[in-house]
């Protein structure tokens, strides 16, 4: 079951992408900046491959993946912002936004202050939620929305690097998808399945 909603994700996200591009990058990106788990480590991989090909350069994937994650911080930013914490608290487990979420990007944001949204964009998971915080604390715009897109831009441009790099040596791994295949699947499934299980846990706990 789980197996399933996984790969047909998966392949939605390729479609997407290769029907409207760098715009799909762009949007896929923003959808996953809003707090819904859309992995990027999908979404630009796929877009490096796309690179590849042709299809568009580097500098426009990772440009339009950073800019994706900039405008889907904006609604996740204002909501912390005038919502504030009570409300996170209240309605996040419909997101799976557990209070353990918060409490580790709140302790970026103490110990690193207005670079914390700068590393916590190159930093899987944690950068999904870093928004909410940064608005509960009424963040400094500006300087919030720059660290995310440079974040994001770093963050962007190794995915991308990463699929790159598979498409190129695509013809010299081909026979090693069909002989890896489900064991590829099987890492996806397991790592889905202790994403869901941690945050259902936190939200138990919460």
């Amino acid at each position: 079951m789980i197996e399933q909603i996984l790969t047909h994700l998966i392949t939605w996200i390729q479609n997407f992408i290769q029907t409207f591009g760098a715009f799909g990058i762009s949007i896929l990106m923003a959808i996953e900046s809003c707090n819904i788990p859309l992995p990027s480590e999908v979404i630009l991989p796929f877009g490096g491959y796309l690179v590849s090909k042709g299809a568009f350069s580097i500098h426009t994937a990772a440009f339009f993946g950073a800019i994706g994650c900039v405008l889907g911080s904006i609604p996740s930013y204002y909501l912390g912002y005038f919502k504030g914490r009570e409300f996170i608290e209240k309605y996040g487990k419909y997101f799976l936004i557990s209070h353990h979420d918060l409490e580790l990007a709140d302790k970026w944001v103490d110990k690193y202050g207005d670079w914390s949204f700068f590393i916590c964009r190159m930093l899987p998971v944690v950068r999904t939620f870093i928004s909410l915080p940064a608005g509960i604390l009424k963040a400094r715009k500006r300087t919030f929305f720059l660290f995310t897109f440079l974040g994001s831009l770093i963050w962007s441009y190794f995915l991308v690097y990463v699929g790159i790099k598979l498409g190129e040596n695509t013809d010299k791994l081909k026979h090693l998808w069909h002989k890896f295949d489900a064991l590829i699947i099987l890492v996806i499934v397991i790592l889905g399945v202790i994403y869901v299980y941690r945050h259902v846990k936190n939200l138990k706990e919460s």
